[in-house]
């Protein structure tokens, strides 16, 4: 019995030190996202399935209204989606992303974007995305579907 558990252990420790290592070779990876570096959007959270960023809507951010552009809320979104269906190293694009925007936000406002996943599998993944304010009030949702390209860009085997 202890023997079993000695293997197990072993096993899961392997497991968790490349999906650090995943995760950190991903997170290098959306470093070269230019676009959402121009927005300042920043990577706070990554896991397998699971990303979350940050972002503060700027004055060149704003449409005619003078609020957050549906634009840089999507931007937000997309970029807590792409890390989150791209966590497992492996090239993935999106399909199709539908976003419902629910509250209007002001300029200094601090945005939050959480990307779950909800179904994956070899080539498909679907995701909830959603975005909060500071105070955690829900100001767009939106869900996406990611295509998995047999590439990978972060070794499988190391």
């Amino acid at each position: 019995m202890g023997r079993v558990r000695s293997v197990n252990s072993r096993q899961s420790t392997v497991a968790s030190k490349k999906r650090r290592r995943v995760a950190r070779e991903v997170w290098r990876h959306l470093k070269n996202d230019k676009f959402a570096e121009s927005l300042g959007i920043e990577l706070l959270d990554l896991r397998e399935g699971y990303a979350k960023c940050a972002m503060v809507v700027r004055e060149d951010m704003v449409n005619a209204h003078n609020i957050a552009h549906g634009a840089a809320i999507f931007t937000l979104a997309d970029f807590a989606f792409a890390a989150a269906c791209n966590s497992y190293g492996q090239t993935a694009l999106a399909l199709e992303v539908k976003i419902n925007f629910i509250e209007a936000v002001p300029v200094g406002a601090n945005l939050i974007a959480e990307a779950k996943e909800e179904a994956l599998s070899a080539r498909i993944g679907l995701y909830h995305l959603g975005v909060t304010d500071a105070r955690g009030k829900l100001v767009a949702v939106a869900q996406a579907t990611a295509y998995r390209k047999k590439e990978w860009f972060v070794k499988r085997d190391a």
